[in-house]
């Protein structure tokens, strides 16, 4: 009696572990069926055949898949560029003192706005006394010389003075007159030859160096009190801003893209949101050496004072429009070092295509060779038939 307890109490795991067994081997067996089915549906999904991939009838790709066959139209690719704000070369002028001396007044300061003509600073020279008498003594001999000359020539006239003496009179009266011109070419070179220089105007031992254009100082080395003896240094420099240049730098593989009238648009780093349309005027003719690219110029109105030179921007040009082939980025998938599409040879069949890519437009690409108008591509999905 106490045995066939013992067997029946150690039967009893047995039987529940067999049980499990069956249960698991139950609930699994369909999961497992599924995954099998689902595995085998993936396998299913492409077809390789001869080099092409076919989409069987049940595949769901079938169902995402798009397909639109290619058209040839306009293109206008654009290029960006990073650009500069300079100011108009032909309106920005150093000033330089023309003679070194005191400077005894600051006319204008840094901003002060100067019209052609006005005192931007004055200079008290010693130079510029011993050019003014210089200048006033060989106006004096050169008087003298004249009354020499017609005195002379009065008397050869009457046969009283020989020559030999008008021949020197005559003489002297050239070197004078050569003498004067070259201490009014002097005055002239400073600045203070005529009452109305436009540049400078002489007051007793006082220079007044004047603006030749109209424009602001915007840039200012001198100070009241200050010696300047450097001639070759600018005193200030007056730019009318109205007008300023947007610059940018283009390499020699864009220069192709490039003409003169070219549309473009600019966008600046302090005005992000306000984009600028703008027109090519200049293109240089000469490579930086050092940097192998050409400066590209463009003319902005900058009455309200907004562009400041030195800023900077990001310009895009617009190439010339051509006829060409634009797909959906999406289409182009890259294997290795290629660009491929997926073109539909017959209904659910496609043939992976090399292509060579030109520039972007927006969200398509151009595609300048392996592609002929009308064919179809996949537009959507492409990747799932890539290898």
């Amino acid at each position: 009696m106490n045995i066939k307890k013992i067997n029946a109490g150690r039967l009893a795991p047995c039987v529940l572990g067999v049980a499990a067994l069956g249960c698991a081997a139950w609930w699994f067996s369909p999961v497992r069926a599924n995954a099998s089915a689902a595995e085998s549906g993936a396998m299913a999904a492409v077809q390789h055949e001869q080099g092409q991939v076919v989409v069987p009838e049940k595949s769901p790709l079938r169902r995402t898949l798009a397909i639109q066959p290619v058209a040839e139209q306009v293109v206008a690719a654009p290029f960006s560029l990073p650009a500069t704000v300079e100011a108009d070369p032909a309106k920005l002028v150093k000033v330089l003192s023309p003679i070194a001396g005191r400077i005894a007044s600051l006319d204008k300061g840094l901003g002060d706005a100067a019209k052609t003509g006005d005192v931007l600073v004055r200079i008290d020279s010693p130079d510029l006394m011993q050019a003014m008498s210089d200048a006033k003594k060989a106006k004096s001999a050169l008087v003298m010389a004249r009354q020499a000359l017609a005195r002379q020539r009065e008397l050869g006239a009457s046969e009283i003075a020989a020559k030999r003496d008008i021949e020197q009179a005559e003489n002297d009266f050239e070197q004078a007159t050569s003498e004067a011109a070259r201490a009014d070419a002097k005055l002239a070179q400073l600045g203070a030859a005529a009452p109305h220089a436009t540049q400078a105007k002489q007051q007793g031992s006082v220079l007044s160096v004047r603006s030749p254009i109209a424009g602001r100082v915007v840039d200012l080395n001198a100070a009241k009190g200050g010696y300047w003896n450097d001639t070759t240094a600018a005193l200030m420099t007056v730019a009318d801003l109205s007008t300023v240049f947007v610059t940018a730098s283009v390499g020699e593989k864009d220069l192709g893209a490039l003409f003169i009238g070219q549309s473009a648009t600019v966008v600046f780093d302090a005005y992000p949101d306000e984009p600028m349309k703008a027109q090519v005027r200049y293109i240089g003719e000469l490579l930086d050496p050092d940097t192998r690219k050409v400066k590209v110029r463009m003319l902005f109105d900058n009455r309200s004072g907004r562009l400041r030179p030195g800023m900077f921007a990001k310009a895009t040009f617009f190439a010339k429009p051509h006829q060409g082939l634009l797909v959906p980025s999406s289409s182009v998938v890259q294997s290795g070092f290629y660009s491929r599409v997926f073109v539909e040879v017959s209904p659910w069949r496609f043939e992976p295509r090399v292509v060579q890519l030109g520039p972007q437009v927006g969200g398509a690409v151009e595609i300048v060779a392996g592609l002929k108008a009308g064919e179809r591509v996949v537009e959507k999905d492409g990747v799932l038939l890539n290898d």
